[in-house]
């Protein structure tokens, strides 16, 4: 069951993604679930996926937080005095918001609504 404030996914660069997913298949047995050509997504002991949309993708991983309500922790986030850098947008699976934290990294958290 998906908590609030839970790590839930793990985004990462996915750069040329047949070969990283090459790499990662060969290495670790890993498969993916592609959605669409720049994205691949995989469960592998926690859920991720490797993004290699060049317009989209962040640079370094992404770690992804959960939340049943999406404004209310957005609100909470800013109160905690992290900074929202992507506003809550939908993408294929729900919702989601990137903000940095104090130490300047980015992470994202999303709702299925």
């Amino acid at each position: 069951m998906r908590e609030d404030g839970k790590l839930d996914y793990l985004e990462l660069p996915g750069g040329d993604l047949p070969t990283v997913k090459t790499f990662y298949g060969a290495a670790f047995g890993w498969t993916f679930v592609d959605y669409g050509p720049s994205y691949a997504a995989f469960n592998e002991g926690l859920d991720g996926g490797f993004d290699a949309d060049a317009a989209e993708a962040t640079k370094t991983p992404l770690p992804v937080l959960y939340a049943h309500d999406l404004e209310a922790m957005l609100a909470k986030v800013e109160a905690a005095g992290g900074v929202i850098v992507k506003p809550i947008f939908d993408f294929p699976g729900g919702r989601r918001f990137h903000f940095r934290d104090p130490a300047g990294n980015e992470l994202a958290v999303w709702s299925e609504t």
